[in-house]
């Protein structure tokens, strides 16, 4: 689905779990999840555009549309092979803060990724989630450095989440080359096929079914922990 579709379908969804809080049980959580095709997503960050290097003409040649967009972060690309997930929670409903809901999403790719034998983790000065070759030595790396595997970016209107984040199963891994991806310069991009091979790989519908129970598990687990302990 294009990018500005979804967009639009987001705002419905988020609209509409915004309306259930006047109701008898409301809302806590919508959960999208879709493919686009090839597109460069731009945020309101002054260096932001400057992080896509290639010329419009490049752009065109590649069949990569481009796309300002109201989420958190920097630059990111969105294409076939590529699960992007939208989770529309109402935070207030959760009791979660912005930060804790930025932990459940990495948690759940985290979760993810370890079904398909493959060790995820954090790094506290980059948002997402990345694949480390010390930690993974059976797999395959272009580089010795660690490399993102899961682009995260989030916008919370009226305490209701927007946009989420894109995991990369088998996307176009050249067309990362047209953009600084987020904004890190020199940090490489990865995906599960590029790791595992395509024979291991799994099918997107077997990835998204794994990354809803986990985002699922991961949602509940941090509501519970907080209600024990603010009581």
């Amino acid at each position: 689905m294009p990018y500005e579709r979804a967009y639009l379908i987001q705002n419905e969804h988020h609209e509409a779990v915004l309306a259930s809080r006047s109701e008898e049980a409301p809302e806590l959580a919508r959960v999208l999840m879709v493919e686009h095709p090839p597109v460069i997503t731009v945020t309101k960050r002054p260096e932001a555009a400057s992080h896509v290097v290639a010329s419009q003409q490049l752009l065109a040649q590649h069949g990569v549309s481009l796309h300002n967009t109201d989420r958190g972060g920097d630059v990111t690309y969105h294409g076939p092979g590529q699960l992007v997930c939208y989770p529309i929670v109402d935070l207030n409903a959760a009791k979660l803060r912005i930060h804790d809901y930025i932990r459940v999403l990495e948690s759940a790719v985290i979760r993810t990724l370890e079904e398909f034998d493959i060790v995820g983790s954090v790094d506290a000065g980059a948002t997402g989630v990345w694949v480390d070759p010390e930690e993974n030595p059976s797999l395959k790396f272009e580089s010795d450095q660690p490399a993102k595997i899961c682009a995260i970016g989030v916008r919370v209107r009226k305490w209701i989440t927007m946009h989420g984040l894109a995991l990369n199963l088998d996307p176009e891994m050249d067309h990362y080359k047209l953009i600084v991806p987020c904004g890190l310069a020199g940090r490489p991009v990865t995906s599960i096929t590029n790791l595992i091979g395509s024979r291991g790989a799994p099918s997107m519908e077997q990835l998204r079914s794994a990354l809803f129970l986990n985002l699922s598990r991961q949602l509940m687990t941090k509501i519970e922990t907080e209600s024990t302990i603010n009581g």
